[in-house]
């Protein structure tokens, strides 16, 4: 597989975004027998700590090195996609599954925190190598704002919807004849789901673009804050929709249960929804010190 190093986006924690640290120079001559010194690829930065006084100020300037970070091959990064993804569907379906069989025992709050919990420690452990995205909609509004190259949304697609298969059959394997609670089916008119399913992915979105590319954003808690939105976002449209934002997160359980009620619905509001909130994003932070609100597309992960 290539092993072209490829930008990702965050999940998880770190923001992306113009350099913030400035890159040692290089001696053009090397080191002694033309090797390159470990030292000189570290990345060095200052942190000026300013105190006011009346006086003027006391500042005190402190230096740092670290060693960047090594390059992520694309086989790695699909690898932890499907990983990550494999996760998230599997405890998301799995909570509600065993929600039908034990009649309502986990409840609503606890759907929600399950899915959510699963989606802070994926970011948080895959986040830095995949960018997890655990989701074809993220990845889609991520290539649209150029953050993610669309040469590789196919790879990352087809992991998100490889993983989602094998959780929904290992699901149906365990839970037989259980399974019909693990799919997301409306249980309202359609347009309200459609309604539902647009705005949660909006919101899920719109945070994500936040955490992933404003280097004014606390990427370190990014895994909290996407957690904590799809919790918001099942406790808004659990019950109605089964709040699924994710096309592969219905479409996995539809295919084991065989059960394809709206799934129309699955696979166009969420990929509206979060292009929308991408792009609203997008247009309402501020702009980058050198007046372009964008960031470069090599730029995305959650690393700083």
């Amino acid at each position: 597989m290539d092993t072209e190093e490829a930008p990702s986006t965050p999940v998880t924690p770190g923001t992306p975004g113009a350099p913030l640290f400035g890159r040692v120079k290089e001696n053009q001559h090397g080191s002694e027998n033309g090797k390159r010194s470990l030292l000189k690829s570290w990345i060095c930065f200052n942190v000026d700590d300013s105190w006011g006084s009346e006086e003027g100020g006391l500042s005190k300037i402190v230096s740092s090195c670290s060693l960047p970070y090594p390059p992520v091959s694309l086989a790695r990064k699909v690898g932890a996609e499907f990983i990550g993804t494999l996760i998230l569907i599997f405890a998301g379906t799995a909570t509600a599954i065993v929600n039908q069989k034990t009649e309502g025992t986990e409840t609503l709050i606890g759907l929600a925190a399950s899915t959510g919990l699963a989606v802070m420690i994926v970011i948080l452990s895959t986040g830095h190598i995949s960018g997890a995205h655990l989701n074809p909609a993220v990845t889609i509004a991520f290539a649209a704002l150029k953050q993610f190259p669309w040469k590789h949304v196919p790879l990352y697609i087809g992991a998100q919807m490889v993983a989602s298969l094998c959780s929904s059959f290992a699901l149906k394997w365990i839970f037989d004849p259980i399974m019909g609670g693990g799919a997301t089916v409306p249980s309202c008119g359609y347009a309200q789901a459609f309604a539902l399913e647009f705005i949660i992915s909006f919101n899920l979105m719109f945070v994500l673009t936040a955490v992933a590319t404003d280097t004014r954003a606390v990427g370190e808690l990014a895994g909290i804050a996407v957690g904590a939105t799809v919790m918001l976002n099942i406790l808004i449209a659990g019950q109605t929709t089964g709040a699924s934002m994710n096309p592969v997160r219905t479409l996995g359980p539809a295919i084991a249960a065989n059960n394809f009620k709206a799934i129309w619905i699955y696979l166009t509001a969420p990929i509206l929804g979060t292009l929308c909130g991408a792009g609203i994003y997008t247009a309402v932070k501020l702009p980058d010190k050198d007046g372009d609100s964008r960031l470069p597309s090599t730029a995305a992960s959650f690393r700083r």
